[in-house]
C-alpha cells in the first residue's frame, strides 16, 4: 500500500495532479481543494494517497491533508458513492464543513455537487453521522453541531430557518450563527449573520 508519495510537482489539470518520485511520474487523482493547496509545478508535493483497486483499472488518489483523506476513505464506505462522486463532493467543501453537514443533516450541501441527488445526500448523511462523531474530524464542526442541536428552537433556530430560506445552506447559516450571542432575538441574529456573511465574500 502506497502511504504518501513526496517528489516534484509536474503537472496539474482538473483533478489530476503528477508527482514524480525517484524517475516515475505518479498520476494522483485529488481534488480542486488539494490543487489549490498544493502549490505550483515545478515544487516539491507531498500527498497522502489511497490506491483504489477495481477488476478493469487501478487509481491513485492524493490529499493534501490527513483530514480530506479521510473524509474521502467515509465517502468510499457509503453504498452509491464511487471515488469520483468522493472528489467531487470534496472539491465543493472543506474536511471540516463536511463534517458539519453530515453532522447536522444538511443534505443540501450535498445535492449542490453535481450527480448527488437527494437519495444519495440521505444515506450519506444516514452512514456517516457517527462516524463523523467518532472520528472528530473538526472540533469547531462538532460544537456548531452541538450548538445547532441545542438550540434549534427558539431566535436562533428562527434565524438559521431564516438564512436557509434566504438560500444558505444549512451548514453555512449554523456556523455563523453560532459566532453570535444566543440570547439576541431572531431579527438581530439574521441582520448581524448576513454581516458577517458579507465580510468573509
Amino acid at each position: 500500500m502506497i502511504y504518501s508519495i513526496k517528489g516534484e510537482l509536474t503537472h496539474t489539470e482538473p483533478n489530476l495532479a503528477v508527482v514524480e518520485c525517484a524517475g516515475v511520474g505518479y498520476a494522483c487523482r485529488t481534488t480542486f481543494t488539494t490543487l489549490s493547496q498544493i502549490g505550483q509545478v515545478g515544487e516539491t508535493v507531498k500527498l497522502l494517497t489511497y490506491l483504489h483497486v477495481r477488476e478493469d483499472a487501478v487509481e491513485l488518489f492524493g490529499f493534501y491533508t490527513q483530514s480530506e483523506l479521510t473524509c474521502f476513505k467515509m465517502l468510499l464506505s457509503v453504498s452509491g458513492a464511487g471515488p469520483r462522486t468522493a472528489l467531487a463532493i470534496l472539491s465543493d467543501t472543506t474536511p471540516e464543513k463536511f463534517a458539519l453537514s453530515v453532522a447536522t443533516g444538511d443534505t443540501k450541501a450535498f445535492t449542490k455537487t453535481k450527480g448527488v441527488g437527494p437519495k444519495l445526500a440521505q444515506r450519506i448523511i444516514l452512514e456517516l453521522k457517527d462516524k463523523i462523531a467518532k472520528e472528530q474530524l473538526s472540533q469547531e464542526s462538532v460544537a456548531v453541531a452541538e450548538f445547532t442541536a441545542v438550540n434549534n428552537s427558539g431566535a436562533v433556530g428562527e434565524a438559521i430557518s431564516a438564512l436557509v430560506v434566504l438560500g444558505y445552506s444549512q451548514t453555512e447559516a449554523a456556523s455563523v450563527v453560532s459566532k453570535l450571542d444566543a440570547s439576541l432575538s431572531a431579527p438581530e441574529l439574521i441582520r448581524k449573520s448576513l454581516q458577517l456573511i458579507g465580510k468573509n465574500k
